[in-house]
């Protein structure tokens, strides 16, 4: 890895990840947690962030240390293939982001122009916003988000202050009783999954950190500062307005047209994200191809497939990535955090090991989801996957062992 690449500090962290953060998609997850209240709605958000960010950051550290993107460093666990399939994986969960965040973003923005104009074309904002994501991933990392990122996010802190004070002006919504219809542990694990959804993205950010704890601090405080206000804002509004919509948040705030700019803004910091990584797992398998023409593609692809799409089975899309995401890092931190297997062995296609306790592991998180823990089903599903794991490469290492010495 070239040195001079590695030049990302602290604040480039912080302002990339409160600018993922500070999205449409992360104030209606937010007004998902209505049915609770908004104290123990609170409540539920701080753990599940805690816990959820915590775990990002431990990815982001690989790709510090490793100078490896999110999905290469999967090949530690499970070799070669085993990280192809798990781009693939990743491939499809962000096309499927991609498409969602567009998606909200030209329905906010087209409720926008119908209230002050009249003006009802949602497909025509589907590919407005998506052409805005190409000029963004155009523009390049050092050319682009690096500087104009930490620009925009200013622009969207101001935005989140004008927010709150609209959510939040009216005191009565501190009294209002739960409505119920969602327990503890759901939320919980709601508020886990959204950050868990970057796992397989962040060390391809965190590969080019100056420093460990610069990029550990800065991607931390910035995910969870942005995400934890996103998601308060969402609850509030879902709770007193029973609409969680930005459009009509800002809309009553009397933004008029800079809420227009303010949406399509908090997208596409998101959104190239989402675009960006797609294409950096593509480039995993095909290397030859330069990972910005991959992350144009999937950008295009997302865009056509918002125009099909509908937020319904939004909540069993987050729940989905879950299963996935969770096992998978499970294992890869047990090897590299505790095992201690931090070198990528060129001659191991696939590790079967690692295969079967990650299906495993898929299998129980949605055991896990029926039983409703207080703490969600992420985390005990991890530290059981890592427990297996770490009990079955004990074996592992002690049979062959046993053979050489035969």
């Amino acid at each position: 890895m070239n040195e001079q690449k590695n030049t990302l500090k602290f604040n480039h962290f912080f302002f990339l990840w409160f600018g993922a953060a500070v999205s449409v998609a992360e104030i209606l997850t937010g007004g998902l947690l209505a049915p609770l209240g908004f104290k123990t709605g609170l409540l539920v958000i701080i753990i599940g962030h805690l816990l959820g960010t915590t775990l990002l950051v431990l990815g982001g550290i690989i790709g510090t240390q490793e100078r490896l993107p999110a999905l290469v460093s999967t090949r530690i666990s499970f070799g070669a293939y085993g990280s192809y399939l798990f781009s693939l994986l990743n491939i499809l969960q962000l096309v499927g982001w991609t498409a969602i965040m567009v998606m909200a973003a030209a329905k906010s923005s087209n409720e926008l122009t119908k209230a002050m104009w009249g003006f009802d074309a949602f497909s025509l904002w589907n590919i407005i916003i998506g052409a805005l994501v190409l000029l963004w991933i155009a523009l390049g990392r050092e050319g682009g988000w690096k500087k104009v990122n930490s620009v925009a996010v200013i622009l969207l802190l101001g935005v989140t202050l004008v927010l709150s004070h609209v959510v939040f002006h009216d005191a009565s919504l501190f009294n209002i009783p739960p409505s119920g219809g969602m327990s503890f542990g759901e939320g919980v694990e709601l508020c886990v999954v959204m950050p868990l959804s970057w796992l397989p993205l962040i060390a391809d950010y965190t590969r080019f950190a100056k420093n460990k704890k610069s990029a550990a601090l800065g991607s931390w405080a910035g995910y969870f500062i942005g995400s934890c206000w996103m998601f308060i804002i969402g609850l509030g509004a879902a709770i007193v307005a029973d609409n969680a919509e930005p459009s009509a948040i800002m809309l009553s705030a009397g933004l008029g047209l800079s809420a227009l700019a303010i949406i399509v803004l908090a997208t596409v910091t998101t959104t190239f994200m989402d675009a960006y990584s797609a294409g950096v797992s593509l480039s995993n398998i095909f290397p030859k191809i330069n990972e910005t023409h991959l992350a144009l593609i999937i950008t295009v692809i997302g865009t056509l497939l918002a125009l099909a799409l509908n937020m319904e089975q939004y909540e069993d899309f987050l729940m989905a990535i879950g299963s996935v995401f969770a096992p998978l890092f499970a294992i890869l931190f047990t090897d590299y955090f505790s095992l201690k297997n931090r070198n990528i062995e060129k001659d191991l296609l696939i590790n079967w090991t690692a295969i079967i306790v990650w299906v495993l592991g898929v299998v129980l998180y949605y055991q896990f989801l029926k039983l409703d823990l207080f703490v969600g089903a992420t985390l005990p599903v991890m530290l059981l996957t890592a427990c297996i794991y770490r009990l079955l490469s004990a074996c592992a290492i002690t049979f062959r062992y046993l053979k050489n010495q035969s």
